[in-house]
């Protein structure tokens, strides 16, 4: 089954992005910006730096080596793409097996036969491709593309949408997609020339985003809506703009395009990049906040941690004691309780659970976005073992210049990082849990021994109120941290009758983050308004040098409160002092 190619075409430059494509900047901003709703306006200003977006070098696609920082870099930043030279010609020979496999007049899901009920319709026999054939293979592709489209909701984040034709891009390289080195070469283009189709994000139930990822595919055709040079526009337009053509489908192209679960594992991928961050930031806000309870240290202390050496926890206790050296606490204090409650003194049990949720997470999503999920796939140079019987002989290509196998797979099911997304889903909401708990310790002046700061409201500590909001920030997180996994209904003639609702719990996530991000920077208010407190009761009182530098650069957005204030405002001022400081200024 030839095909019309031009193997010297395939050394064709990408265009190399010399700065973040207009648009960026915008991409780039935190999640809790980015879906901060009503608030946005006032976070924007506060996020949102001035002047151009620094350059930054195209991340290099093997197929085998994309990080999830790249995957950060790409989506968020408006870094461009290189494709290595190796990994375009394995893609190419995958194609080329593809096409072999299928001159040999064997079945082939999504390129000689259907796809879901129509799995066992024939589109055509072996054989070479004449004109008819082709042009019944490329209308096949443009009508699953097109009725594959079924995405529904709200528009996809565009982070995630470049994150998704990234992983796409970096898992078909690695050779068992079958996608023809042009549609490698045009998801390489959007992301350069900062082409983003615009999507619907919700519909998918996880066991490959078939109906999200179809509008990708659409818009590298010329279809739908994309956004390009900061505005919103027909496909069609924009790849006029860009200088691009549309690309024509062909063979498997459509289904190795929707049949991926790139989506979810964009959503997921940036979950963990923003929730790494968060826990660092938990981390800080906690060790403030024991400063304002004067707290005990001796739960973090080495001797402490050795007893119970999990990692995350003492990784979570090493980090607190490095932001709390210096700090009085560790001095003596006679008033000093003998134990603190428990949302102080289990930090480090349940950060560090989190951590360890969120490790095993990076680690499977690793995998996932340095592999294949097709189906079928294509297993390059892949020989049948010597006493291979028929039934597993007929998946291999054994004579000609492209060898391998071509074999039905069940890769697109992707439960091996929906359940530690699910997990750190739950961790975030023990993560909640004990900061809510904290702050509501810290309004509690009967409890701090802190003086009751009067005012036309009588809040304690200033804050009063805002408890209700503690409260309702403190449930989103735990609601959302539900298990869905497992809520899907039968498909495709029940044939598809299982799920994993992978994009919906990192959708989930994110929105846990965002909610978790607020919910601290609710308690942060209220930890840097105890240490005030405090210090005014012992002027010499000295705060840990992370924690200084956090408290201190703090006060600078949210001042102390010494009279009766919107704290809607400081809460905003508060989520986007948080959202735009990495963790390191917060241990320096």
């Amino acid at each position: 089954m030839p095909m019309h190619h031009a193997p010297h075409a395939l050394a064709r430059p990408l265009r190399r992005p010399s700065a973040a494509r207009p648009g960026a900047r915008l991409a780039a901003l935190p999640p809790a910006l980015r879906r901060a709703g009503l608030m946005a306006p006032l976070l924007l200003a506060l996020w949102l730096p001035s002047g151009a977006s620094a350059a930054c070098a195209p991340v290099t696609l093997d197929g085998r080596s994309l990080t999830l920082e790249q995957v950060g870099a790409v989506a968020r930043q408006g870094c461009g793409v290189a494709l290595a030279d190796d990994a375009t010609a394995r893609a190419q020979r995958s194609f080329e097996l593809l096409l072999a496999y299928a001159r040999l007049d064997r079945r082939v899901y999504g390129l000689n036969r259907g796809v879901g009920l129509n799995k066992d319709q024939t589109l055509f026999k072996g054989g070479d491709i004449s004109p008819d054939v082709r042009k019944v293979s490329e209308q096949f592709n443009r009508n699953l593309l097109r009725s594959h489209s079924a995405a529904y909701g709200a528009e996809a984040p565009q982070d995630a949408t470049r994150a998704a034709m990234l992983i796409r891009l970096n898992s078909a390289l690695f050779g068992g997609s079958g996608l023809q080195v042009e549609v490698l070469r045009q998801y390489a283009e959007f992301l350069n020339r900062g082409i983003t189709p615009v999507m619907f994000g919700e519909g998918s139930v996880g066991q490959a985003d078939i109906t999200i990822l179809a509008q990708i595919g659409l818009a590298m055709m010329g279809e739908g809506e994309s956004y390009y040079e900061g505005r919103r526009m027909p496909s069609a337009e924009a790849l006029e703009r860009a200088g691009l053509t549309p690309v024509r489908p062909f063979g498997k192209d459509a289904l190795a395009i929707v049949s991926s679960n790139a989506y979810g594992a964009a959503v997921a991928s940036l979950a963990a990049l923003d929730a790494a961050r968060l826990l660092d930031q938990a981390d800080a806000v906690a060790a403030l906040s024991l400063e304002g309870l004067d707290g005990n240290l001796a739960p973090l202390l080495a001797a402490t941690q050795a007893q119970r050496p999990y990692d995350g926890q003492r990784r979570t206790a090493a980090h607190m004691l490095a932001l709390l050296q210096g700090s009085g606490l560790w001095q003596p204090d006679p008033k000093r309780a003998l134990q603190d409650p428990l949302s102080f003194r289990t930090v480090s049990q349940a950060h560090g659970a989190a951590r360890d949720m969120l490790g095993l997470l990076r680690r499977q999503l690793q995998i996932q976005i340095n592999s294949s999920d097709d189906n079928p796939t294509v297993a390059l140079d892949a020989q049948p073992a010597a006493d291979a019987q028929g039934y597993e002989a007929r998946f291999y290509v054994t004579d000609g210049p492209v060898r391998g196998a071509v074999l039905p797979s069940a890769g697109f099911d992707p439960s091996a990082w929906v359940l530690p997304l699910q997990s750190l889903g739950v961790a975030l909401s023990q993560t909640a849990q004990l900061s809510a708990q904290r702050t509501l310790r810290l309004t509690d002046p009967a409890f701090t021994s802190l003086p009751r700061f009067l005012s036309p409201g009588n809040g304690a500590i200033g804050y009063g109120p805002i408890q209700k909001t503690v409260s309702s920030l403190a449930t989103d997180v735990r609601t959302l941290s539900l298990p869905i996994v497992t809520d899907v209904q039968a498909q495709a003639g029940n044939i598809e009758d299982v799920g994993t609702n992978a994009p919906a719990t990192g959708r989930r996530v994110a929105v846990q983050i965002d909610r978790l991000t607020m919910l601290l920077a609710v308690e942060l208010m209220h930890a840097a308004q105890a240490v005030d407190l405090r210090r005014a009761q012992r002027p010499d009182l000295e705060l840990g040098t992370g924690t200084a530098a956090l408290w201190r650069d703090f006060r600078k957005q949210v001042p102390y409160m010494d009279e009766d204030r919107r704290n809607d405002v400081d809460i905003v001022r508060a989520t986007g002092f948080l959202t735009r400081n990495p963790p390191s200024a917060t241990a320096r």
